[in-house]
C-alpha cells in the first residue's frame, strides 16, 4: 500500500503574535474558506460519517464564531471542532511550533496524571495531597462531565467513537486544560476518596510542563498502560502460558518501513517460528492475541500477521479510493524538501504513485488498482484452534484493521473495550499536510478511503469501533492494584470452556 508522506521539516518564518494579539476577521475567514476547500477537494473521508448538509452546517457555525477579531488559540479551537466532527483518527491539526512552545511555558499546569476508569476520572499518581484512585468531581468549578466533553475535540477518533478519546485525555489532560481554560496558578479540586462518596476539596498549586511530564512518567498505572503512550521497545512476544493456551502480544505494527525492511523480515521470521511451534503442538487449543496497545504502524505487518489466523483467502480492503491524482492547492502543501525544484520533483513523484495505484475514475473518485489489493493466502501453519482477541480504546489505524479482520473473519472471541479505530473502514495509508497562510495552523489528514474486507455483524454499528463480544472494563479495585482485568477475565473464560 502507498506509504508516501509529506513531513513538516521545513521551517516557516513566523512572527509569533503575543497571546493577547488578535487576527483580523478577514484573515481568519480567508483561512477558514481555504481550509474548507482543501478538505472538500483532497479529503476523501469528509463525507464518510457526515452528510454534506451536516458538514456545511458546522462550517456555517464556524463562520458565525469569527465575526470579530480572535486570538490564534480561539481560532484553533474552531478548526479542531471541524476536524473532530469529520470523524477520522488520522486527522491532525496543530498550532505553529513556536506558538505552542511559548503557550505551554510557565508554571500553569495541573500537576498530576489522571485516568478514565469505568467512566470515572481518577487521580493516577501517588502523592501527599490527594490519594491515588480518588475520583475527581470538578476542577476549578468545572464539573468532570463538562470538562471531559470539552477536551474531545483535541483527540480525534474514527466515526462517532468516544472511548478512544480517553487515551488522549489520559496522556495530555493538563495540556488540554490549559488550552481550553487558560493558564492557571492553582487548582481547586473537588474529589472523593476511593470507595467513598463524601466530597472533599483541596487547593493544589500548578507546576511547570517539565514537572507535569515527569509526573506522567511516574504515574501509578505505568505498569499496565505504559505502552499506550510510548513507542514499545518490546514490540511483540509469544509465550505458552499453560498446557492448552498460548499468548501472542503485538504492541505495535511500527516494525520496519516496508516488506523489504530487515525489522519486518525479522518479525515475519519470528511469526513463522511461533506458528510452526503451535502447528506441531496441537494440544495447544487456545491462542490469546493481545493487541490492546496497538496504535498502528506500517504495511504489511498487519496483513502478514493476519495470515497466521485466517482459515481462508482474504484481501486487505473491499475497496479503496482517493479524490484526486493532481494535488489540489499544492501551493499550501508542507513539503519535506526545501528547494523549489526539489519540491516539484517530490510532488511529481507523489502524483505518479497516485496515478499508478488509483488509476480508475468513477463518479469523481479514483479507485485502487486490483494489483495493490490482491487475494492473499493463509499461512500454511495458520492457527486452527480457538482465538481470543483482546482489544481496547488504544487500537487504531493498522491495529484496528488487523483487529477488524480477525473479529470479522475468524472464530475469534473478542474481549475488552471498543476500539477507537473503525470496524467497517477508515481513512488511512497516505497522509498529506497543508499550512494555512495567515494563521500558519497546519492540518494533516489521510487521503485513502478504505472499506475493510469484513462482514456485517449485528453488534457492529457503522461509525463505531470494534465492539467486543464480552465488554470488560477495569474496576477501581483493579486500578488500585494494577491488575490486568481483561487478561484475567480471558483466562477464566478459557477455564470455563
Amino acid at each position: 500500500m502507498l506509504k508516501f508522506k509529506i513531513f513538516l521539516i521545513l521551517f516557516f518564518p513566523f512572527l509569533l503574535m503575543g497571546q493577547n494579539e488578535k487576527f483580523a476577521v478577514e484573515k481568519l475567514k480567508q483561512d477558514l474558506i481555504l481550509f474548507k476547500e482543501i478538505r472538500e477537494k483532497a479529503n476523501s473521508g469528509i463525507y464518510k460519517y457526515r452528510t454534506k448538509k451536516q458538514i456545511d452546517s458546522i462550517y456555517l457555525w464556524a463562520f458565525t464564531q469569527i465575526n470579530e477579531p480572535k486570538e490564534l488559540i480561539d481560532f484553533y479551537k474552531i478548526i479542531l471542532q471541524i476536524t473532530d466532527f469529520e470523524g477520522s483518527l488520522h486527522n491532525d491539526t496543530t498550532l505553529p511550533d513556536d506558538f505552542e512552545k511559548k503557550y505551554s511555558s510557565g508554571t500553569v499546569f495541573f500537576p498530576y496524571p489522571v485516568k478514565i476508569v469505568n467512566n470515572q476520572l481518577l487521580l493516577n499518581f501517588k502523592n501527599t495531597e490527594i490519594p491515588a484512585g480518588s475520583q475527581i468531581h470538578s476542577l476549578n468549578g468545572i464539573e468532570t462531565k463538562k470538562l471531559l466533553s470539552s477536551f474531545y475535540k483535541y483527540y480525534t477518533t474514527d466515526g462517532y467513537n468516544i472511548t478512544g478519546k480517553s487515551i488522549g485525555i489520559g496522556s495530555a489532560f493538563a495540556k488540554y486544560f490549559e488550552f481550553e481554560y487558560g493558564p492557571q496558578k492553582k487548582f481547586s479540586v473537588e474529589y472523593s476518596l476511593p470507595n467513598e462518596t463524601q466530597k472533599r476539596k483541596k487547593i493544589i498549586l500548578a507546576v511547570s510542563n517539565e514537572t507535569r511530564k515527569q509526573n506522567f512518567k511516574n504515574r501509578h498505572s505505568l505498569a499496565i498502560d505504559s505502552l499506550q503512550y510510548s513507542r514499545a521497545k518490546d514490540k511483540y512476544h509469544f509465550k505458552v502460558i499453560s498446557e492448552k493456551t498460548a499468548l501472542l502480544s503485538i504492541h505495535t505494527f511500527l516494525i520496519g518501513q516496508n516488506a523489504k525492511d530487515k525489522e519486518h523480515l525479522a518479525y515475519k521470521k519470528y511469526l513463522d517460528s511461533c506458528f510452526e511451534y503451535l502447528s506441531k503442538n496441537s494440544e495447544i487449543k487456545n491462542l490469546i492475541v493481545d493487541v490492546r496497545n496497538n496504535g498502528g504502524g506500517t504495511d504489511p505487518n498487519d496483513i502478514v500477521t493476519f495470515s497466521y489466523l485466517s482459515a481462508k483467502p482474504y484481501r486487505e480492503n473491499a475497496s479503496a479510493y482517493v479524490n484526486f491524482q493532481e494535488v489540489p492547492f499544492s501551493e499550501y502543501l508542507v513539503y519535506e524538501e526545501t528547494e523549489t525544484h526539489k519540491k516539484q520533483e517530490e510532488k511529481k513523484d507523489f502524483q505518479d504513485e497516485l496515478k499508478e495505484e488509483f488509476p480508475k475514475l468513477e463518479s469523481g473518485k479514483y479507485f485502487q488498482d486490483k494489483k495493490f489489493n490482491q487475494l492473499l493466502q493463509p499461512d500454511k501453519n495458520s492457527f486452527k484452534g480457538q482465538i481470543y482477541l483482546l482489544i481496547s480504546p488504544r487500537i487504531a489505524s493498522a491495529g484496528s484493521l488487523f483487529a477488524s479482520l480477525t473479529a470479522g473473519n475468524t472464530n475469534a472471541i473478542v474481549i475488552g473495550e471498543e476500539t477507537m479505530g473503525g470496524y467497517y473502514g477508515h481513512n488511512g495509508h497516505t497522509p498529506i499536510e497543508y499550512e494555512l497562510p495567515n494563521t500558519k495552523i497546519k492540518t494533516q489528514f489521510s487521503i485513502v478511503n478504505l472499506e475493510q474486507n469484513v462482514p456485517k455483524k449485528t453488534n457492529q454499528i457503522f461509525g463505531r469501533g470494534i465492539i467486543p463480544d464480552y465488554e470488560v472494563k477495569q474496576t477501581l479495585e483493579d486500578f488500585l492494584q494494577n491488575k490486568d482485568t481483561q487478561f484475567e477475565y480471558t483466562l477464566k473464560l478459557i477455564e470455563q470452556k
